[in-house]
């Protein structure tokens, strides 16, 4: 009878990396509420080795859909095959009209998201979003974590919890062998990627720039990212000098979700676009110089006080176009090399001092 009044909630999670790392500060928030609250994450089957390594959450349940498919069915399906649950509440975060089925099929009787598509009946507990009062997206997860009448002050940017990924059962020797590298070296990490799009991409040529600087200086650099991004890898790969390519490792492509966390925990220091890698770096508390084209820190920065954002001020920024409606870039080209580097040094210099 006791475990009947084990109260469970389900997330409906969002569909990219980075989404889901700030979704993170919500199962915070619930756990700091009630702290015996089992949380269950109905997620995209990438998200496992996240949520894995998110203390807060029960369990990662797979969403057996393709990104975009609107799966009535399916979602049906799974929803009734978690009626056993009896889970108290679900949030969704998504604003679609597809992310509600589940929580309505698995008769969820409180059913709380943002107003969106529409999908009133499917969500009973609606909330209506001022963008004024919430501007950055961890503050409106967060806020579906309290009651509609919440004051506004918990959800202050300095009092919200900040996402923090438990790597603790890392395997370095594993890890080291199967990618022939080592740590023997400083490691600094390059996030050179953006599924969004080319808007977001720092240029090749300046990261490997960088990459010159610092092995001349006695650093390695491993370059991480998805399949998608092996190709801006291989740029800069080639754009580094002969001479100090044995010190710069292509890992873009080769290690799954889950080695490319537990890799990048490793690091000293991580440059890295507005990416879901960037907002994993700050759930590690890396020290990250995370570079802002098309898009804006003002919505998404990286949740880490050891976070330094940069951007240039122009006039056509930010566009949140995936590619520059201008052709010229200059957001990303005018944000030079040089400014980066000191940015990394300054950065490297607060971490040794907080040591």
């Amino acid at each position: 009878m006791a475990a009947n009044l084990v109260k469970k909630t389900l997330i409906i999670g969002p569909s990219w990396v980075g989404d889901m790392m700030m979704a993170q500060t919500l199962f915070k928030v619930l756990k700091q509420l009630s702290p015996t609250l089992m949380i269950d994450v109905a997620a995209p089957q990438w998200s496992k080795p996240i949520l894995d390594r998110m203390p807060e959450v029960r369990r990662a349940i797979d969403m057996p859909l393709a990104h975009g498919e609107l799966g009535i069915k399916k979602r049906r399906s799974l929803g009734k095959q978690l009626r056993s649950e009896k889970y108290c509440q679900a949030i969704v975060l998504p604003n679609s009209f597809k992310s509600a089925i589940v929580p309505f099929a698995a008769k969820i009787p409180i059913r709380t998201g943002w107003r969106g598509e529409m999908r009133y009946g499917l969500i009973n507990d609606m909330r209506y979003l001022n963008k004024d009062i919430l501007p950055y997206m961890v503050q409106r997860f967060a806020a579906l974590g309290y009651p509609a009448d919440i004051d506004r002050a918990n959800l202050h940017m300095d009092r919200l919890p900040k996402p923090e990924l438990d790597v603790s059962g890392l395997d370095q020797f594993r890890l080291m062998e199967k990618f022939n590298i080592g740590l023997d070296k400083p490691v600094l990490i390059f996030c050179p990627g953006a599924e969004f799009g080319e808007s977001k991409c720092w240029p090749a040529d300046y990261f490997a720039y960088v990459a010159e600087h610092y092995i001349q200086r006695g650093w390695q650099v491993w370059v991480m990212g998805s399949q998608n991004d092996r190709q801006i890898a291989g740029d800069i790969t080639n754009k580094v000098k002969p001479p100090f390519r044995h010190d710069l490792h292509a890992l873009a492509g080769k290690t799954s979700l889950a080695e490319a966390i537990d890799l990048m925990s490793l690091a000293q220091s991580v440059v890295t676009n507005d990416s879901g890698l960037m907002h994993i770096a700050a759930a590690l508390d890396l020290p990250i110089v995370a570079l802002y084209g098309s898009t804006s820190p003002e919505f998404t920065p990286p949740l880490s006080e050891q976070a330094k954002t940069l951007f240039v001020d122009l006039e056509c920024r930010p566009c949140f176009e995936r590619s520059c409606p201008l052709g010229h870039l200059d957001c990303m080209k005018q944000l030079e090399p040089e400014r980066v580097i000191s940015e990394i040094e300054l950065i490297q210099l607060q971490a040794c001092a907080v040591v």
